[in-house]
């Protein structure tokens, strides 16, 4: 059984495909259908407390704007969490030395791992990307396919980097739990280099809002500086994680 074949089992057989798709297909249903009917939860909250709320009546960029704001975080988590499933191999030591005495290199046990979680995310955010899409336009209205194509494109690209950076990280940690931990600091912590306007525009976490932001009037060239940066860095990414995975075979 070649490494491709046992990895695409391992995905099927443990079930975290599902949950990969479940968490984006859920919230590309929730997110228009919220969008859709704001202004009248606004009103039946405010009017239980003798207050009065206004709001806008929805537009279709909004169905779109609330998927990415519920979807970026909770599935960045799951991704997060089944690459690390994956990637930490080491963190089963009777695994480890398995894989290790029968393949090497050790990258090419990452390869298979790599990609297929990639696939797996990518696949799932395409799907509920495309569902929040179609939601949208039978609740609120038509979006023009350009900028929610784009959008889409650069969501992929930050999940890339998000699985790279998983794979770096556990040729570092122990533990599936340590390497969870670690990743989700880095990621965290990029959102708060982004308070400042002109780092913000440089970091691969903006891609992960640009499906929410293209639709309603963004442009490309807001992204270009992220875009660049989150390939080169994934790159690196994956090249430190075959580097690292290399050194444990000393």
């Amino acid at each position: 059984m070649t490494l491709w074949k046992l990895e695409w089992l391992r995905l099927k057989r443990r079930r975290t495909w599902v949950a990969l798709a479940a968490v984006y297909v859920v919230f590309g249903m929730i997110g228009p259908l919220t969008a859709r009917y704001m202004k009248q939860i606004l009103s039946s909250v405010g009017s239980s407390d003798g207050m009065v709320i206004t709001a806008p009546d929805p537009v279709p960029a909004d169905g779109m704007i609330q998927f990415v704001s519920n979807a970026v975080q909770i599935g960045t988590l799951v991704v997060v969490i089944v690459a690390a499933g994956a990637l930490a191999f080491d963190a089963i030591p009777e695994m480890g030395v398995f894989l290790r005495t029968r393949v090497t290199p050790a990258w090419r046990i990452l390869v298979p791992r790599l990609v297929v979680s990639f696939l797996a995310a990518s696949a799932a955010f395409i799907l509920g990307a495309g569902t929040a899409w179609y939601e949208t336009a039978v609740l609120i209205g038509p979006l023009d396919a350009g900028p929610v194509l784009g959008g889409t494109a650069l969501g992929v690209v930050f999940l890339a980097f998000v699985v790279a950076l998983t794979g770096a990280v556990a040729q570092r940690m122990r533990t599936v739990l340590g390497t969870v931990m670690t990743s989700l600091v880095i990621l965290v912590s990029m959102p708060l280099l982004g308070l400042a306007p002109a780092i913000s525009r440089w970091l691969p976490t903006s891609l992960a809002n640009a499906l929410a932001d293209l639709p309603g009037g963004g442009t490309m060239d807001d992204y270009w500086p992220a875009l660049g940066v989150t390939v080169v860095a994934t790159a690196l990414l994956v090249w430190l994680a075959f580097a690292w995975a290399g050194r444990r075979d000393r």
